[in-house]
């Protein structure tokens, strides 16, 4: 099978790799803040707020708080 001619498409392959790239680093932040939050909810258990509370100061529902504490 003769290879396809690709030339005239570089810019597009350049922007498809420049995406994959951020889409990565994105991944990546998003894998630290979420454990910030997580570091930042265990210690409002820690002092004695319970899940509830939180979800409530958050807007969010408890099993919203457990699924990011499991994160």
């Amino acid at each position: 099978m003769a290879d396809k001619d690709l030339s005239g498409h570089e810019g597009t392959f350049e922007r498809i790799k420049e995406v994959r790239a951020q889409a990565l680093h994105h991944a990546r932040l998003a894998q630290e803040l979420a454990a910030e939050r997580r570091e930042l909810m265990q210690g409002l258990l820690d002092q004695g707020l319970s899940r509830a509370d939180i979800a409530r100061e958050l807007g969010v529902t408890r099993q919203a708080i457990q699924k990011m504490l499991a994160c």
